[in-house]
């Protein structure tokens, strides 16, 4: 579970023609957005998981999209006439990447890797907690079973 302060990551990726990547991942990728006025679309990303790796040289930041069918996915983009590059087997996963609109490689992978995302789907959902102003539920009557008032008649007798 994340610190109560961390909700989420904003992820920037910087381009020569943002407005077509805008409309690519609007229209192409179909990913739920906010306008944040002006045109200015926000796209809700899918769950995310972060890995830190050491830097060789100068520290650079890399965005990968992650699928169940990596396969499928290319041949999901091909009938959108959306060419990905080949496929590449890696240690960790299957690997391609698109173009997007504005020149940018994004890659796309199906992991094969551990992953917190799939310990977090496996969890159960919590019951949502009541709140306090909720109004208790009202109780029904329930039958005396047979025997009952003699038993409290008989504790009565013995505390006399």
């Amino acid at each position: 579970m994340l610190p109560p302060m961390i909700h989420g990551a904003h992820v920037i990726l910087y381009s020569k023609d943002s407005e077509a990547d805008r409309v690519f991942f609007k229209d192409v990728l179909k990913y739920p957005y906010a306008d944040a006025g002006r045109g200015w679309l926000i796209f809700a990303l899918p769950p995310a998981e972060l890995a830190l790796h050491p830097a060789d040289g100068e520290e650079r930041h890399e965005l990968y999209l992650m699928c169940d069918d990596v396969q499928a996915f290319v041949g999901e983009m091909a009938a959108k006439g959306i060419t990905c590059a080949p496929v590449q087997e890696q240690r960790w996963g299957l690997l391609t990447s698109i173009m997007l609109p504005g020149g940018g490689r994004l890659g796309v992978y199906e992991p094969r890797h551990a992953s917190p995302l799939k310990k977090a789907a496996a969890k159960p959902a919590r019951a949502p907690r009541a709140s306090k102003k909720a109004k208790a539920p009202k109780r029904r009557a329930v039958a005396a079973r047979p025997g009952r008032a003699n038993r409290a008649k008989a504790k009565k007798k013995k505390r006399a």
